[in-house]
């Protein structure tokens, strides 16, 4: 079979681990590397583009009409609502979704004014929220080379998840943040596999790589960003908490991009509807005005 994704170093060992376990399920696959429009527009942060999908669109083009078999994508970049015909076929195990600050403990520990570099709307927004007094600084471009940017003192410090950190082996550039003082994205740290809908053996090929437990913590977050009516790049954050011992519950968070007022909300998380949690936390948000912040 032949895998979608895009060329960034990140994108591409994501790719690779996909092919690598398959390979030990007896499945052959190829990599089909696709250029996507967030891809070729780095001139500007994402939240100023028009529409949707920006690093997905190109890679379910080349599903629907038959030049990959599967998509691999970072779920986080991933629509909600997916063009007809598609599915998400597995979700792996995922990888820790939380946040972590390069060159610095943690956000309270750097010196007013500090550079802090992102291209996320949500990050600038939780940013602006905890520290106003930071400038932050739009931050595309692969992980290396933000980190890079850095380590060059182009920035003082720069926010990026964990997860890709760790899976180019980076994870010591960065100090992983209280999901509670900058939560992740919905979906964070984990991978979407997508498939045609109607691509049995494909579908059943994936089964070794899907993970239950993950499947229902990001469907829980997906279904909050989907009743906000929020896109990908929407200043909404979600995290499950799965603490020992005690309920697993969702979070959810509404940032206004100037800081100026953040909201946050909760529900249990009951693993048989997962989907219920999401739904429960946006309406509690909607209550409290997460939709006049979102329309801004």
């Amino acid at each position: 079979m032949k895998i979608g994704t895009r060329g960034s170093q990140l994108a591409r060992w994501q790719a690779d681990w996909v092919r690598d376990r398959l390979a030990a399920h007896d499945a052959r696959a190829e990599i089909v590397v696709i250029r996507t429009r967030g891809d070729a527009e780095v001139d500007r942060p994402l939240h100023e583009l028009e529409g949707k999908g920006f690093f997905t669109k190109e890679i379910e083009d080349a599903l629907l009409d038959g030049r990959i078999d599967v998509a691999v994508h970072s779920l986080k970049d991933l629509p909600t609502t997916l063009p007809k015909g598609l599915a998400v076929g597995a979700i792996p195990t995922r990888h820790d979704p939380r946040e972590a600050l390069v060159n610095g403990r943690s956000l309270a520990d750097l010196p007013a004014g500090a550079r802090v570099g992102t291209s996320s709307l949500r990050r600038i927004a939780q940013v602006r929220f905890l520290r106003p007094d930071l400038e932050v600084v739009p931050l595309r471009g692969n992980v290396p080379t933000r980190v890079r940017k850095v380590e060059s003192r182009e920035l003082d410090a720069a926010l990026l998840a964990i997860a890709g950190l760790e899976r180019l082996g980076l994870g010591d550039k960065g100090s992983v943040i209280d999901p509670l003082d900058v939560m992740p994205a919905p979906g964070q740290g984990a991978l979407g596999v997508e498939i045609r809908a109607d691509d049995k053996a494909t579908r059943k090929a994936l089964r070794s790589l899907h993970d239950d437990a993950s499947a229902v913590a990001v469907t829980a977050e997906r279904a909050l960003l989907a009743a906000l009516g929020g896109g990908c790049q929407a200043p909404v954050a979600a995290w499950v908490s799965r603490e020992q011992g005690a309920e697993s519950r969702l979070y959810g968070r509404v940032t206004d991009r100037d800081g100026a007022v953040q909201l946050t909300a909760s529900a249990e998380l009951d693993p048989g509807k997962p989907e219920a949690a999401g739904e429960a936390v946006a309406r509690l948000l909607e209550s409290e005005g997460a939709a006049s912040l979102l329309a801004r």
